[in-house]
């Protein structure tokens, strides 16, 4: 899977951009998470149409866009879940470049991983894979 990260300055209406011109083009959000940090927005995407998404997105002279391919895993929403996961990185001498929770529920949770070695990350968690 992989994420769009924009990064643009705080401001109304911001999701609402984002959104319509991904709807204009027929692009399907598939999950969206948006957060301050200062001034500035971070928007984390996840579409269908992946290089079509991109393409919309860097036409916006205001926002600054970063991808990265990302990890798709099934965890159980409970506590250390996550501890196991980032352990078998570290045993692994992997650095995590980025973790989010994508959704959860009362028994499992959606989590992305990126790293930069993405196919030895691959065999780490293929027990708990995704996509």
């Amino acid at each position: 899977m992989k994420q769009l990260s924009i990064i643009t300055e705080n401001r109304l209406g911001i999701v609402t951009e984002i959104s319509e011109a991904l709807a204009q083009e027929n692009i399907n959000i598939e999950s969206i998470d948006a957060e301050l940090a200062g001034n500035n927005v971070v928007v984390v995407l996840n579409v269908d149409q992946y290089d079509k998404a991109l393409s919309i997105i860097r036409q916006f002279d205001t926002m600054q866009v970063i991808t990265e391919n990302a990890i798709l895993i099934r965890l159980k929403n409970e506590p250390g879940a996550l501890a196991k996961i980032s352990r078998r990185f570290t045993n692994a001498k992997l650095d995590l470049r980025g973790i989010r929770f994508i959704s959860r529920d009362q028994d499992y949770a959606l989590v992305a991983i990126s790293t930069h070695r993405t196919k030895e990350a691959l065999l780490l968690v293929d027990d708990v894979l995704v996509s």
